[in-house]
């Protein structure tokens, strides 16, 4: 029986997204798992993959069409069905096709300093995807120059990969800007917001306002998970050796099943609390921030945590995720020790209750026993949702967590 797919809803507020290549074509056969297409939301490009095995014998829309959520978007059948699929809602993508081709009005307009990209004012009205022009937007490559092999001529991504494989140069020069460039040249530079970073800016405030915020700090003795990781490490190839952040983020989780009300969400009049804990780890992208998610993560063993979580950050930077990756998160962290920080404190990702902000592991002068000696120490930072948890529960947990840092063999038993 044929079976219809719909654009899939990657995290809760998201409205639509734009489908920006079918990977299977009408016809081919399709196993359940299979990707099916890739779709482009706010935050990052992402492969749908086929809930159900068979033949694919409809789309419903086009690449560059942007769809709602959960509006039909293709149908998996056996060769040879017939099948009714209803249409798809045509009116927005056509109207941002129309306004593509429509030369900007001139009217409000202000002049502009200089470019700010690598493409020409003609690129703005190229028929091509979102992600097509941001890609050559990043790679300086002219839209202009490259053929369009989607709908109606319409550049889509492969024809930028195809374009950038064989050479092609760009039609825009661009002299790279020294950093003090704007200040030298006393002339303002605006820059627009990218979909991701309109997608932070925009939850980051609601987070900020709509949840009100507290924050505890604790200090840890590292010593422990340095020596073990070292030791571990030895006996571990290169592209699976464990990082500080694998045992930070094992310890976490292990720590929330003592603190349920943490692994949980505001809902109204009541907590909910999470079946599992799942840990979202945040990762820095070009133009912005994703949260790739481990799930289960309390269950799991540390080299196969570790593993999950090196594949899906490279997936996020690669700009190349699975809707596993990112959604479905209950608690985050956010680890910034690779910059040398010390010590900051996060915006909680709703719906999640807490985020732990991790600074630096470093190695400092420290006290014991009335003596000055060296150790390793580590500033966390947790933000707590005040409608779910109060300071003393959050204190409790950072005590406990230290439970695990500081000796790390409780995660291995």
């Amino acid at each position: 029986m044929a079976e219809t797919i719909n654009m899939p809803k990657l995290g809760f507020d998201m409205a639509e997204g734009t489908l920006v290549r079918w990977v299977k074509q009408i016809g081919e056969n399709i196993n359940k798992g299979d990707v099916l297409a890739e779709i482009e939301t706010d935050k990052a490009t992402v492969e749908v993959e086929s809930p159900a095995s068979g033949v694919v014998l409809q789309f419903i829309v086009d690449e560059g069409s942007v769809v709602p959520v959960n509006a039909p978007i293709a149908v998996v059948g056996e060769k040879g069905e017939k099948v009714e699929a209803p249409a798809a809602e045509s009116g927005k993508q056509k109207t941002e096709e129309k306004a593509e081709e429509k030369p900007a009005s001139k009217t409000d307009e202000k002049p502009a300093p200089a470019p700010q990209a690598s493409t020409t004012p003609e690129d703005d009205r190229i028929k091509a995807s979102p992600l097509a022009k941001k890609m050559a937007e990043d790679n300086n490559l002219n839209l202009a120059n490259i053929q369009g092999t989607g709908p109606g001529g319409r550049v889509v991504k492969k024809d930028v990969e195809s374009a950038l494989a064989s050479g092609q140069a760009s039609a825009v020069s661009r002299q790279p800007a020294a950093p003090s460039s704007v200040a030298a040249s006393g002339e303002d530079e605006t820059v627009q917001l990218t979909k991701l970073r309109q997608a932070i800016a925009r939850r980051m405030a609601e987070s900020k306002t709509s949840v009100p915020h507290f924050y505890v700090t604790h200090e840890y003795k590292m010593d422990a998970v340095m020596a073990m990781r070292k030791q571990a490490n030895e006996y571990l190839p290169d592209n699976e050796k464990l990082s500080v952040n694998d045992f930070i983020v094992k310890a976490v989780a292990l720590t929330l099943r003592q603190f349920p009300n943490l692994n949980a969400s505001f809902g109204g009049d009541k907590v909910i609390r999470r079946g599992n804990i799942n840990i979202g780890i945040a990762v820095a992208v070009e133009g912005g921030l994703l949260t790739v998610v481990n799930r289960n993560t309390d269950q799991q063993l540390l080299r196969a945590l570790s593993s999950d979580i090196k594949q899906k950050v490279a997936r996020a930077r690669e700009g190349k995720v699975k809707p596993d990756d990112i959604e479905g998160s209950t608690f985050s962290i956010s680890n910034m020790g690779m910059y040398d920080v010390e010590n900051f404190a996060a915006i909680i990702n709703p719906p999640e209750a807490g985020i732990i902000a991790v600074g630096s592991a470093r190695e400092v002068p420290v006290v014991e026993n009335g003596e000055i000696k060296t150790g390793w120490r580590m500033k966390a930072t947790i933000s707590v949702d005040h409608r779910v948890s109060d300071g003393a529960e959050a204190a409790q947990f950072m005590q406990a967590l230290a439970g695990f840092l500081e000796n790390p063999v409780r995660m291995l038993v």
